[in-house]
């Protein structure tokens, strides 16, 4: 691996596991988030260093590396769009879970939408695969669906998508959990939420979404589910408990 000023870079050479933080109540983990700069990302990271674990978070840019220090992840300097699954699985070695939460954003067209939310997607998982990471968070969206039709930008996102979860929900290999938010929002979040199956549409705050997720880590008896994620009545932790059937 090559080091510049503290940022990693996209090699080959496989990475030791590193010393781990002091424990929190359970064995503290080491986590790998793939689209490190992102909004929920970027939350995540933080609750998962506050809690005690050792974060990554791949990231395209370099000048976005200080963003993830500040949360207390590591940044990990790889372009998830070029990278081959054997560079992406470098920088796996050594974690306990991985979660995929990048995406192309609203602002760009079909073709990244295949690029990031669909081949992107398939190549973090296939590199899970390849270095034996077994749990694995998928930020997905409500509405995806391999069969969409329609050729808008939409359409090929929620496409994308769908089929991003078709690759992951068929590789026996990891211990997956698929994650879909309803309408993304920068409100507070107020820590209850409603988490099943089918929720309906409706507003999540991001903060919510990343404590879910940071649950969800946590807990491999979802292992298998995709979840719809809104706001509603139940706390974090009693709502994930209920679904893993606790």
């Amino acid at each position: 691996m090559v080091v510049l000023g503290m940022l990693f870079v996209c090699t080959v050479v496989p990475v030791a596991r590193r010393t781990r933080p002091p424990r929190r109540t359970v064995e503290s983990m080491r986590i790998v988030i793939a689209g490190g700069h992102g909004q929920i990302a970027l939350r995540l990271e933080r609750l998962l260093a506050a809690r005690g674990d050792e974060v990554a978070g791949i990231i395209r840019r370099p000048e976005q590396a200080d963003d993830l220090r500040a949360a207390g992840a590591e940044p990990v300097l790889c372009d998830l769009e070029s990278a081959s699954v054997e560079e992406v699985a470098a920088h796996l070695q050594g974690a306990d879970a991985a979660v995929f939460a990048a995406g192309a954003g609203p602002g760009s067209g079909a073709a990244r939408k295949d690029t990031v939310d669909r081949a992107a997607a398939v190549l973090f998982a296939d590199a899970a695969v390849r270095t034996g990471v077994r749990r694995y968070v998928v930020v997905s969206s409500m509405g995806a669906d391999p069969k969409r039709e329609g050729n808008e930008v939409f359409d090929v996102y929620l496409r994308a998508k769908g089929q991003a979860d078709a690759h992951v929900r068929g590789l026996d290999a990891l211990d997956w959990t698929i994650l879909r938010p309803g309408m993304l929002t920068d409100d507070a979040g107020t820590g209850l939420v409603r988490l099943e199956a089918n929720t309906g549409r409706g507003p999540i705050p991001r903060d919510d979404v990343a404590a879910v997720l940071a649950e969800l880590i946590d807990t491999p008896a979802t292992t298998g589910l995709t979840l719809e994620l809104i706001s509603g009545s139940a706390p974090v932790s009693v709502a994930v408990k209920s679904v893993a059937g606790n």
